[in-house]
This record gives C-alpha cells, sequence and structure tokens, in this order.
C-alpha cells in the first residue's frame, strides 16, 4: 500500500507541472527519490532526427548520454529505437555496446544503468535513463517500480507538451490578429484582405506567418516588415 501511495503521490506531483520544463526537471528529481538505486536520473527526448538530454538530475547523465549520443549506441539509444527496456549491472563488463560501456565506465565512473521509453498513445518521446554508481545497484524491484513511474512520467510529459502547444497556437492566433488589425487601420482593408497580405508577403519573404505578424504587430522598422 506504501508503494502505491508514493506513485500516486508521484503521479500528481508531476501532473501539476504545466510547462515542459519544469515537468522534465519533477520527473528527474522524483525519479532518484522514488527509484531505489539512483544516484542520478536523465531524461532524453527525440527532437527532430536528434536526441538530446533537456533535463538531468546533476551533471552525470548528461557527461554519459553525451558518449551514448557520440557513438550512437547505449541502453538509452536502443530503448528509445528497439521500445524495449534495458537494465545494466556492470558496465565495465557490458558487452552489447562495447565503445559506449568501456568509455562511460571510465570517463563517468558510473556502474550500473535502467533506461525505460517514454511513450503516450504509441508514440515514442524519449527514454528515462537512471544511472549508479553502484554495480548491480536496480533490482527487479526497481524495474517493476521504475516502469510504472516511466508511464507516469510520460503521461504528464505529452500533457505539458500538449499545453505548451496550445499555448503556442493562441499566441500565434492572437499576434496575427494583432497584426490584420494594424493593416487593415493602415491600408483601410478588410480583415481577409489584412490576412492575405500577409500571407503572400510571408511566401514572397519565405518567412513563417507568425514571425512576419510579430514584426507588424511589434512594430519593426517599416522597411524590414515586408508587407
Amino acid at each position: 500500500m506504501e508503494l502505491a501511495e508514493t506513485l500516486a503521490d508521484v503521479a500528481r506531483a508531476l501532473l501539476d507541472e504545466d510547462d515542459v520544463e519544469a515537468t522534465l526537471k519533477k520527473i528527474t528529481a522524483l525519479a532518484v527519490e522514488t527509484i531505489d538505486g539512483s544516484d542520478h536520473a536523465g531524461v532524453s527526448l527525440i527532437e527532430g532526427r536528434r536526441v538530446s538530454t533537456p533535463a538531468a538530475s546533476d551533471d552525470v547523465p548528461a557527461q554519459v548520454d553525451a558518449i551514448q549520443y557520440e557513438t550512437d549506441q547505449g541502453p538509452c539509444v536502443d530503448a528509445i529505437r528497439e521500445h524495449e527496456t534495458f537494465r545494466i549491472d556492470d558496465l565495465a563488463s557490458e558487452d552489447r555496446w562495447g565503445e559506449f560501456s568501456r568509455r562511460a565506465a571510465e570517463e563517468t565512473g558510473v556502474a550500473s544503468m535502467l533506461s525505460f521509453r517514454l511513450f503516450a498513445q504509441g508514440d515514442t518521446m524519449g527514454a528515462l535513463n537512471l544511472y549508479s554508481k553502484q554495480r548491480s545497484a536496480f533490482d527487479d524491484e526497481a524495474l517493476a517500480v521504475g516502469s510504472v513511474f516511466a508511464t507516469h512520467a510520460a503521461v504528464a510529459l505529452a500533457g505539458a507538451q500538449q499545453n505548451e502547444q496550445m499555448d503556442k497556437a493562441l499566441q500565434s492566433r492572437d499576434v496575427i490578429g494583432q497584426a490584420k488589425g494594424i493593416l487593415m487601420a493602415q491600408q483601410n482593408v478588410s480583415a481577409d484582405e489584412a490576412f492575405d497580405i500577409l500571407r503572400r508577403a510571408s511566401q514572397r519573404m519565405n518567412i513563417k506567418l507568425r514571425e512576419l505578424a510579430e514584426r507588424v504587430a511589434f512594430r519593426t522598422p517599416p522597411d524590414q516588415q515586408g508587407p
């Protein structure tokens, strides 16, 4: 019952955060607190074709992950690619990712790792990675708790990403509305005509409509505005 309550508290704490950055920070902090054996935690995210580590409990995860990205191998990379969970009991003797394992053990002092795929509704967002300076730090219970934790983390992260996308969409709509209003007043045109002016100028100048609208709305000098 105590473990169930702890994980329920984790879920509520993660969902309390509104933006992606705060959610990622909370994920890494709570992972170290909640999952036995964890000395460090980090989140790797897919950004286009790249994988990066935007959040970590300290400097160690970024050091380990940098070696994974450089060698293009490791448990985090494979957790994302193969949609599996990977546990390493002794990094120094691990032979599944030879170059990564050797360098990570020598350069960071990390001995054990546990990597979970982060996904929601089938889409892989990245991976939750746990690190320990001790060998065989993650037992079967840590694996089970980590799996549930990763599920909560993925749901919270997906929600935060959706909130940010909605906020950006609303902000974009607002700034385009402001730009249209300015053009309507300056050029005595209708709302549709003002939008068409922005759209055609955006295509001609090869910049995003929102960016052009910001230039107009925030009164960038006329010779730089375009419309």
